[in-house]
């Protein structure tokens, strides 16, 4: 029998739901999360489940709670993000998932579809059965990829209504993480002053400071290599994002770029900030180059390995024949913004981190049908 998690995720991989990252030239119809979410909205009524929209109306997340017989005993939050990364490169088609080798491909089939996938098919399955055990506030999340809004909305949208503990369905190889980095982004821009080029000396050419800067960065990420959590492994520092000039025959008087700082715990964004800074300084460049940005994107997560979450999940996955592995992650994720907001978790979830955002995405079917196992298991167990 083929499991119906494999179904249900062939339909939200067909339906577009790419974060624009800032970007203004995506073609809009498949722009935002509105169509999936509209999908899984109907999907969750005709299990008769009470399931609303939150935020806004092109960038909707969806929560949904169900509630065990006589209260149940504790209450999770699992939350799978609705957005994709955009489609640019992809050597397969995208929104026309394809089965092959005991895979499932198109974007968004690893990261994080597949995990709501399997939480549906389940909580389907125990439905029928009456066997509800635990309490479940299910979130489809917006905008993971970039700010995490979707998960601001919805803990607007829960008020006093907390759970117990969050399950974020990350693609982890089915191990239970209980910790990983945190994500700062770093705007820089520099000022210089445009002239023609045939006299290049009348001008200051922003983008050659912009590329000391970067340099400078460069200098920077080499010495945070050696700053290592015994667990996660090194911070880092990259620079993603390089922009400016308006023509080959104008020195440029502006330019940017935008640099990705992976954060340890005990990290902070004003730690950050102050490096960053005296990499300026250090270069000689901080009257030109100019930090405009410097924004904590995903906090780091860190949550004790006797947590009930860790706990709770280990338990299932053993019982459904996984190893029950505890590990950590250089990948920051929404986990950390809801332990942030006070309410601790971890992160599980099928396929791996290494096929998310690649021209080939995919996630191996058996993995999707031992999560549906997994959420089964958690959802009747103790």
């Amino acid at each position: 029998m083929v499991d119906p998690a494999i179904g249900y995720l062939r339909d939200y991989v067909a339906i577009p739901s790419v974060n624009p990252m800032g970007r203004t030239d995506l073609p809009p119809e498949i722009v935002g999360e509105a169509a999936f979410a509209e999908h899984l909205l109907e999907q969750l009524r005709g299990l008769s489940i009470d399931a609303t929209r939150v935020g806004s109306a092109q960038r909707p997340s969806v929560v949904a709670e169900v509630n065990a017989a006589e209260g149940g005993g504790d209450t999770v939050l699992v939350a799978s993000h609705l957005d994709t990364v955009p489609v640019d490169g992809m050597e397969i088609s995208p929104f026309d998932p394809a089965v092959e080798g005991g895979r499932l491909y198109g974007r968004g089939s690893c990261d994080t579809k597949a995990g709501m996938a399997a939480l549906v098919a389940a909580l389907e399955r125990v439905l029928e059965r009456g066997v509800l055990r635990r309490n479940l506030i299910l979130v489809g999340e917006a905008d993971e990829e970039l700010g995490s809004q979707g998960v601001r909305d919805v803990l607007a949208a829960l008020d006093n209504r907390r759970p117990d503990w969050v399950l974020a369905t990350e693609p982890t190889e089915l191990r239970v993480v209980t910790c990983h980095k945190g994500v700062v982004h770093v705007r820089m821009e520099a000022r210089g002053r445009a002239c023609h080029a045939s006299n290049p000396s009348e001008g200051s050419n922003a983008i050659v400071l912009l590329s000391r800067a970067a340099l400078a960065l460069d200098s920077l990420a080499a010495s945070l290599s050696n700053r290592r959590d015994p667990e996660l492994g090194p911070a880092t520092l990259s620079v993603g994002v390089m922009r400016g000039g308006h023509a080959p025959n104008v020195v440029p008087d502006h330019a940017h770029l935008v640099a990705d700082r992976r954060l340890l715990p005990g990290e902070s964004l004003a730690g950050v900030r102050a490096e960053f800074e005296q990499a300026l300084a250090d270069a000689g460049i901080s009257e030109s180059v100019e930090i405009t940005a410097c924004s904590l994107e995903k906090p780091t997560l860190s949550t004790a390995r006797d947590h009930p979450a860790v706990l709770c999940c280990t338990r299932a996955l053993v019982a459904t024949g996984q190893k029950g592995e505890r590990s950590g992650v250089a990948f920051g994720t929404d986990a950390g913004v809801f332990e942030g907001a006070g309410l601790p978790g971890v992160v599980v979830g099928p396929g791996s981190i290494l096929r998310a955002h690649t021209a080939r995405e995919y996630v191996e079917i058996d993995q999707v049908e031992a999560m549906t196992a997994f959420f089964v298991e958690l959802l009747s167990g103790n």
